[in-house]
């Protein structure tokens, strides 16, 4: 029976730490490279609109940038808001969802139409940086993840959040749908020999110890295997969880390639596409194909 590690789902309710899986990606060999126009700079979140279109938002403005992969250029904006710091987006049937960084929601129904409309939803969630969401259509849920602990104090300090919006209700489930721990992260990392980058540990300088925040910077749910892919961009991983939130693979990605990967978005066919923001150059969407094996 493989190992297992803690997860917390409503509360701490059991050690299941899984022993490393492969995914069906080489993230060290990207076979596109997009450089995206200046206006995208900032970019943040991307999601799938159809096999040669992605929506994508930026941190500064109430646009959402409609991108055609094929032409390499923005074919439409959408104006939902005004100046904000927006992280996330979500395709959901012909509605789009943007998530702002305080955890509301702006819905913009019908968002090819003439006649759209927008609305804005305070979801609720404590988390004051929240980041990464997806649509999960088995479910006909939005998971939005959170950046930052869920409240003060230190038993808080190495959890990390996911949320459900019910969209049948509009409504947010009141405790988080995955609960996290870090240091069980580690763990998992430990027993399953990844090397992790370190740094100097807080209470004895002279040692070294995992760098690892684990801060949700892009979740998107695979079509094809439902499982679920978390960045974390300030410390460059990639977490892969399965619908239960079981950790499954661990990967520690290149800081030259991936130097703020903040938006992930996995097409039906399986490719991956993992953007950046174009902190010292210019911002960038690397596609991954699913054959390119590790």
């Amino acid at each position: 029976m493989r190992n297992k590690f803690l997860l917390v789902i409503f509360g701490l309710i059991g050690v299941t730490t899984f022993s490393q899986d492969s995914i069906p990606y080489n993230l060290k060999l990207e076979d596109q490279t997009i450089v995206l126009p200046s206006e995208l700079r900032e970019v943040s979140g991307i999601t799938i609109i159809d096999s040669k279109t992605l929506g994508c938002v930026q941190d500064e403005e109430g646009l959402v940038f409609i991108y055609d992969l094929k032409k390499q250029a923005i074919k439409q904006k959408i104006r939902f808001a005004g100046p904000g710091d927006y992280e996330g987006i979500a395709l959901v049937g012909k509605d789009l969802f943007v998530l702002r960084s305080d955890a509301t929601l702006f819905r913009i129904h019908e968002y090819q139409s003439v006649k759209r409309s927008i609305d804005s939803i305070k979801t609720g969630i404590p988390n004051k940086d929240n980041e990464g969401l997806c649509f999960d259509s088995k479910n006909k849920r939005l998971l939005i993840g959170s950046k930052s602990k869920i409240a003060k104090g230190s038993e808080y300090k190495n959890l990390r959040t996911i949320y459900a919006f019910d969209l049948t209700q509009s409504k947010l489930e009141e405790k988080p749908l995955y609960t996290y721990d870090i240091n069980s992260i580690k763990e998992f990392a430990a027993r399953n020999h990844i090397q992790l980058p370190t740094k100097p540990g807080k209470k004895n300088p002279g040692e070294q110890e995992a760098a690892l925040k684990f801060q949700l910077s892009g979740i998107y749910i695979h079509p094809k295997s439902n499982l679920l892919y978390v960045l974390s961009a300030s410390d460059y991983y990639l977490f892969v969880f399965d619908s239960i939130g079981n950790i499954i693979h661990l990967e520690v990605l290149d800081p030259e390639k991936f130097n703020k990967a903040e938006g992930i978005a996995i097409m039906p066919n399986g490719n991956l596409y993992i953007s950046n923001e174009g902190q010292t150059g210019d911002p960038k969407i690397l596609r991954f194909s699913e054959d390119s094996k590790n």
